[in-house]
């Protein structure tokens, strides 16, 4: 009778491997760098996803700044049968530009007239973040 009392109170349970041996911190056998390792972890991740927000905010504006040097050309090429200006700061009497248009990162525009792409009048761009002229991450 003793014997079946003692198998009436034990209580059955799942256990997950997680739950036994102090946890996940025990699993993971990190023990007190544990929190450190994941606030730093956590830290890293908000840190690469504001460098990665801050250069897509940049193309971003990079982008409506080319549009508005865009529509400054046009202009001014209809105003010029068709002829460029020597430069951007040519510009300032057809688009809202106080100075020489730049691109988020303070960089001058690339702006070449006539265009090397056939087809095209002229060609503006930006050298992107790095600044390198012709890089990878360049803005047209």
């Amino acid at each position: 009778m003793v014997g079946a009392r003692r198998f009436a109170t034990v209580e059955r349970r799942i256990r997950f491997p997680w739950e036994r041996r102090g946890g996940l911190r025990a699993l993971l056998k990190l023990g007190r760098a544990g929190p450190v390792l994941l606030v730093l972890g956590v830290l890293a991740f908000i840190v690469t996803l504001g460098v990665r927000e801050r250069r897509s905010a940049g193309v971003r504006q990079t982008r409506a700044t080319l549009i508005g040097v865009r529509r400054a050309l046009d202009a001014y090429r209809a105003d010029n049968d068709g002829g460029c200006p020597s430069g951007l700061d040519k510009l300032a009497a057809y688009g809202n530009f106080k100075e020489t248009p730049t691109d988020a990162w303070g960089h001058a525009l690339r702006f070449s007239c006539p265009a090397r792409r056939e087809g095209e009048a002229y060609q503006l761009s930006s050298d992107g973040p790095d600044g390198e002229p012709g890089g990878l991450d360049r803005v047209e």
